[in-house]
């Protein structure tokens, strides 16, 4: 029997690269290539089965004349399904999780889910605890009010003190606190859920109590500790991890300022370090869900909002530039005024623990004056852009409001300054529109855009993230023009403070403890790298004062570089340089020790120095092969390092690295 496959449709159709079958096979003309198919019960396996596959492949039209074309887009569609169900059930795999970019972009949804609602919950927290010590009516902001109980002002921050106090006492033996960008430079994203949580419950009695602190450091730390937590559970690769905890972060900011964008850019400027393509996706999705999500639970006001668009003219610009220029300038030394209260506390004749007592003894007596300095300002940011404050309250509040966060930070309040940043920024700009009455320019017109221009260039140079401020003003305004003028004036801060101060108030707290980071780009596998790691256990070691004759015996020529000679003790004396010793120009006497060619007895390494420190040892000391030794009191060789593969390892972890980044899993060595 002949063998009747389908009959391929040859006449023209969209897609050329697969033939093409009709409904029936008597609609085809009779063709000399194709043989007739038999009739009989022979044929009707193959009829069947061709019929089976139309009917599959929900085939709709009736016959035409020159035959029919299957489906056209539903089939194509129809195929396309398969490969993305597929590539949705493998990401949610074990193996998936750890080689698929779209997994992580799925895991940032209950990652955004979680955060928002933390941060919800957080918020409407600290919203009853105001209500609660300061009669403030629920949803209203602390530094909104226009009159507090005198009482109450007194006695609310000194409460506060208290609670921290104790809270001091009872965690005293607690390790410290790894904040998102510390872990994700140092430790691969590794955060404590419980460290976390405990930090954020001394933020909110902070902030609670009247604190001249912002809630974003609790935000972050609660978002970023939760991430980790759950990446960790699904054993993540490292740089997973890392643009997890990216997302938790991502997704506090969004939530605490209803703005996805300035978010997002949260995490790529300060936790993640850099922006990729890899790590877009799971970052912009997870800032994406939390506000939404804190929103539908809260309902949250914006950050700011302002009754009519902001007016520029064309040379305002220049304007802009000089307000960021010296915006810098004010957020340096507000940043070492904290540093100076800090130092002022610890030289106080009092117990650590009480500090924040009197922190908040002295407080209270400002906030009587001025309630605008109490908690983190977004109230009275709000009163700035609806009412203005006059040139003469507005300086008093800037002032007032660097000193009571300094204050607060020094006595141990725990906070940050982001929003405090945001206050004294837009005071500035405020200050500045009303000089400007007083000289040639007049800058009234423009006041709320000077003020934006303000706000965003103080908060950059303070937060260190200029990009993310430019989008918060975006998002909140609306206004490109406007968003082009913070531009101007971001730029000539961050430049100011990069260039004369160096960093930005969480790398220059980093700074102050030792930590030397400037963010969240992952150096710590540089420290995981040690040499203990590196080195080989197998060292070639001789007695000192072995001759050089059975020196030679022990290690013929080509066997040995470089072997290391010990002291009766058993601690290394010296390197000894096998070439010399076979040197068939200048033989040495057999009879020769061994010590006296020994050299450079004080180079060595120690097991858990870094490879970025062997390098530069290496560079320092002109060696090839170094030994490591256990200590340097005991000087017992263990091992050693020889250069060429100090480099080797160290190139190839870096390679692997850039290829993480760059979401290249199968690039440079990466997995």
């Amino acid at each position: 029997m002949v063998h009747i496959g389908p009959v391929p449709c040859y006449h023209p159709c969209p897609d050329r690269t697969r033939p093409h079958f009709p409904d029936t096979m008597d609609t085809f003309p009779p063709s000399p290539q194709t043989p007739a198919a038999p009739s009989g019960p022979e044929s009707a396996p193959e009829a069947e089965a061709e019929g089976t596959a139309a009917a599959a492949m929900g085939s709709t039209h009736g016959p035409q004349q020159g035959g029919t074309q299957l489906g056209g887009p539903r089939r194509r569609a129809g195929r396309r399904l398969p490969v993305v169900w597929r590539a949705l059930t493998h990401a949610l795999t074990p193996k998936g999780l750890r080689s698929s970019e779209l997994s992580l972009a799925l895991l940032s949804v209950p990652v955004g889910i979680g955060v928002g609602l933390a941060v919800a919950g957080l918020h409407a927290l600290v919203l009853a605890l105001h209500s609660l010590a300061f009669k403030v009516p629920f949803g209203d902001h602390i530094s909104s009010a226009l009159f507090i109980p005198s009482s109450l002002a007194l006695a609310a921050p000194v409460v506060g003190g208290a609670l921290l106090a104790g809270l001091g006492l009872l965690f005293r033996r607690a390790r410290d606190t790894v904040d998102p960008i510390e872990a994700n430079a140092l430790y691969g994203g590794r955060m404590s859920l419980r460290d976390s949580l405990r930090l954020t419950l001394s933020i909110v009695v902070s902030h609670g109590a009247g604190g001249s602190v912002g809630m974003e450091a609790a935000f972050t730390q609660t978002g970023a500790g939760m991430a980790s937590n759950f990446g960790r559970r699904l054993n993540l690769r490292r740089n997973d991890l890392r643009t997890l905890v990216g997302c938790g972060a991502a997704a506090a900011i969004s939530a605490a300022f209803t703005a996805p964008l300035a978010g997002a850019f949260y995490a790529f400027e300060l936790v993640i370090g850099t922006y990729t393509m890899a790590t877009l996706a799971p970052v912009c999705v997870a800032a994406v869900v939390a506000n939404q999500v804190a929103q539908m639970a809260l309902n949250r006001p914006a950050l700011f909002i302002l009754a009519e668009p902001p007016v520029i003219r064309g040379g305002d610009f220049a304007t802009f530039l000089l307000v960021g220029l010296a915006a810098g300038a004010l957020a340096i030394l507000t940043m070492q005024a904290v540093t100076h209260a800090e130092r002022l506390f610890r030289q106080l004749p009092i117990p650590r623990a009480l500090h924040p007592v009197l922190g908040g003894l002295l407080l209270g007596p400002m906030a009587l004056v001025l309630p605008g300095v109490l908690g983190g300002g977004q109230g009275a940011l709000q009163y700035g852009f609806d009412h203005g404050y006059g040139l003469g309250l507005a300086f008093v509040m800037l002032v007032a409001k660097v000193v009571a966060s300094a204050l607060c930070l020094g006595a141990g309040f725990r906070g940050g300054l982001f929003s405090a940043s945001l206050l004294l920024g837009s005071l500035f700009g405020s200050m500045v529109s009303d000089i400007g009455t007083l000289l040639p320019w007049d800058l009234v017109a423009q006041r709320s855009a000077v003020m934006l221009v303000g706000m965003g260039s103080f908060a950059a140079a303070v937060v260190g993230a200029p990009v993310t401020m430019v989008l918060l003003v975006l998002e909140l305004t609306g206004d490109l023009r406007a968003s082009a003028g913070v531009l101007m004036g971001v730029i000539a801060s961050t430049l100011l403070v990069r260039e004369t101060f160096g960093y930005s108030f969480a790398t220059w707290r980093f700074h102050q403890r030792g930590v030397q980071i400037r963010g969240g780009h992952d150096i710590g596998w540089v420290k995981d790298m040690t040499v203990g790691r590196l080195m080989r256990g197998d060292p070639k070691t001789v007695p000192a004062d072995i001759s050089l004759g059975a020196l030679r015996g022990h290690y013929p020529p080509g066997s040995a570089k470089t072997v290391f000679a010990l002291d009766p003790n058993g601690a290394f004396a010296g390197r000894v340089d096998m070439n010399a010793v076979h040197d068939p120009q200048h033989e040495l006497p057999a009879d020769q020790r061994a010590a006296e060619l020994a050299r450079d007895r004080e180079h060595f390494l120690l097991p858990d120095q870094s490879v970025r420190m062997a390098l530069q040892r290496f560079a320092d000391w002109d060696a090839d092969s170094l030994p490591v030794v256990e200590g340097v009191s005991s000087r017992r060789v263990v091992g050693y390092l020889t250069e060429a593969y100090a480099l080797r390892r160290y190139s190839q972890e870096l390679e692997r690295r850039r290829g993480d980044e760059l979401g290249v899993r199968d690039l440079f060595g990466g997995v």
